[in-house]
């Protein structure tokens, strides 16, 4: 994503990331205990329901000028996302579904920490929700960060990783509706000193596999870990049908890039955001490719 950073209030992606690095690094983390029944532990006040596991997020979002309705982002950005988004649904449900095994399955990552990729997460999975015939469910799998469970007010309540480390919990138990139409979210879940075996585990694996069939006609973003500082992410990037990779411009070398690059598997379908430009256009591009087999 090539965008032209602006003086004046946020209106390109890159600043919008930035204002939300900061924001997120002043909130604080939700008091929350772990509860198997159907109340949302740990959630903010009054944001869920007991009967339903309904979240309720959208004033959160809002608040922070992410891609939801009634929010501040000029059209320029809503159709940067329009542009990325459009290869992968039809990647998942459209013309290409035939070509791209688990299609419907993305993994959102980037080389190193700080390159807005929890941020364009959340935005990428806002603008799938607003397809007329596709629901999408956003995975935290960042569980060390927890970029997107914090910037959803979601950090600390049961989630994957209690799933990962507890058989008698599934998916299901853990998926939280929430305000937002057709926009379903499954938190990181509590910390734990042995995640990153978790997301190398047998048991993600069969979850992965489980997801996939179960909600076939459902879109599922995983925000994935960093590549190189993380081993367990390259095992994530085997086991979706898609991979978003974030680099942000004129910070990560091109040598470390190559390097991460590497470690998603050749035949996977990719494509390249590059994020946080000066000095060029402020319109968006997704360069989506198959890579070659041989």
């Amino acid at each position: 994503m090539s965008l032209e950073g602006k003086k004046a209030a946020p209106t390109t992606i890159t600043q919008l990331v930035d204002a939300s690095d900061g924001e997120i690094a002043d909130m604080r983390s939700a008091e929350a205990r772990p509860s198997h029944d159907s109340q949302v532990s740990g959630a903010p006040k009054n944001a869920a329901d007991k009967k339903s596991k309904k979240v309720k997020i959208l004033d959160r979002l809002l608040a922070e000028d992410m891609l939801v309705p009634g929010s501040n982002l000029g059209r320029e950005i809503q159709d940067d996302y329009r542009r990325i988004k459009r290869p992968l649904v039809s990647n998942a449900c459209g013309r290409n579904k035939a070509m791209v095994e688990r299609g419907n399955l993305i993994l959102v990552t980037s080389s190193i920490p700080g390159e807005g990729k929890s941020y364009t997460s959340v935005n990428l999975a806002l603008s799938i929700s607003l397809e007329m015939d596709h629901t999408v469910l956003l995975v935290d799998c960042d569980v060390e960060k927890q970029g997107v469970s914090r910037m959803l007010g979601l950090e600390n309540i049961c989630g994957l990783v209690d799933v990962l480390g507890d058989d008698d919990l599934n998916i299901g138990d853990v998926l939280l509706q929430t305000d937002i139409p057709n926009f379903r979210v499954v938190s990181a879940g509590k910390h734990n000193e042995y995640y990153a075996e978790m997301l190398a585990s047998q048991r993600m694996t069969e979850l992965v596999d489980e997801i996939a069939g179960r909600y076939s006609d459902r879109i599922i973003i995983f925000d994935g870990p960093p590549l190189l500082p993380t081993p367990q992410t390259q095992i994530l990037a085997g086991l979706v049908g898609q991979v978003v990779f974030i680099i942000e411009a004129g910070k990560t070398p091109q040598a470390l890039v190559e390097d991460a690059l590497r470690m998603i598997p050749k035949e996977q379908a990719m494509g390249l955001v590059l994020n946080k430009t000066e000095g060029l256009s402020d319109r968006g591009n997704y360069y989506g490719y198959y890579a070659d087999d041989n």
